[in-house]
């Protein structure tokens, strides 16, 4: 039997954000914190890199220069218990200095894409973690289950009233929009 690495023994009151911050970067990139806890997040297959790539390339031809989009970055929701994301694709203020800590304040959308190992977390827990934090746009691009070149990028708004996010389309084939950025993709770019 394998024993676990030091890191990820925790205390019982979780990982803190010092705890985290101490951590090497090629553990943060393979983990998430969720209320303390480490998730580990499996490595995502190439075509699913594929497309937060190219999502994240469309995303910044088509940002203004007071946005910068980025990829796989620690996403700071929470400090107690901690919570740390790290969304696949993430728009936010230009004016953030590269050392300073990203959070929902700074974000404008963030973007998942769902693999077969994160259901839950990109339909669910995530979702409403981003929502609560006041993240004002959030979208999560789905493979078709009988063929995942087939794509649906769903696109939500926060609804400040209610701080829940409210559909606003699911988007097969073809991507159209005004808001957060000016953009349209044909879907067959990403793959």
């Amino acid at each position: 039997m394998t024993a676990l690495p030091d890191w990820m023994a925790l205390p019982p009151e979780g990982l803190s954000a010092a705890d985290y911050e101490a951590l090497p970067e090629e553990v943060c990139r393979h983990i998430e914190i969720v209320d303390g806890a480490i998730v580990v997040t499996p490595a995502h297959r190439r075509l699913h890199q594929r497309i937060a790539r190219r999502l994240a390339g469309e995303l910044e031809q088509a940002a203004a220069p007071e946005l910068t989009v980025d990829t796989g970055v620690d996403l700071r929701l929470r400090d107690v218990p901690l919570l740390n994301r790290r969304p696949d694709v993430v728009v936010y203020d230009s004016a953030l200095p590269d050392d300073a800590l990203l959070r929902p304040q700074h974000c404008l959308l963030v973007v998942e894409v769902m693999s077969p190992g994160s259901v839950t977390a990109d339909q669910t827990d995530k979702p409403a973690e981003y929502a609560a934090a006041g993240i004002e746009h959030f979208w999560r691009v789905e493979s078709d289950a009988q063929d995942d070149r087939c794509l649906t990028v769903f696109r939500y708004r926060l609804d400040p009233t209610t701080r829940l996010y409210a559909l606003l389309g699911a988007d097969t084939d073809k991507l159209s929009v005004s808001a957060p950025v000016e953009l349209t993709i044909d879907f067959d770019s990403l793959l």
